[in-house]
C-alpha cells in the first residue's frame, strides 16, 4: 500500500492585539503592517503575508491591490 503523503496545516499564531474572536481587523490590520514594512514583495513583509493571506479572504486582497493602484484605498498608507 502506497503511503499517504504528510500534509501541513498551519496559520498565523495569535496576536494579543486582537483577542476576540472576529479576526477582520486582524486581517487588514496584517495588509497594511506589510505594505508599511519596506512594500509588499520585501523579506520583512513575509511574516505579515502569511497572516493576511490565511486570514483574508482572496478577493479582499484582490480589491485592496486594485484600490492601491487606483488611488482609492481608505487604508492609512
Amino acid at each position: 500500500m502506497a503511503e499517504k503523503p504528510t500534509i501541513k496545516v498551519e496559520t498565523t499564531p495569535g496576536d494579543w492585539r486582537f483577542p476576540s474572536a472576529n479576526q477582520t481587523k486582524r486581517c487588514f490590520t496584517c495588509y497594511i503592517e506589510c505594505i508599511e514594512a519596506k512594500g509588499e514583495g520585501s523579506d520583512e513583509c513575509t511574516k505579515y503575508a502569511k497572516c493576511y493571506r490565511s486570514l483574508c479572504p482572496g478577493e479582499w486582497i484582490e480589491r485592496w491591490k486594485e484600490q492601491r493602484a487606483n488611488g482609492t484605498f481608505a487604508g492609512p498608507l
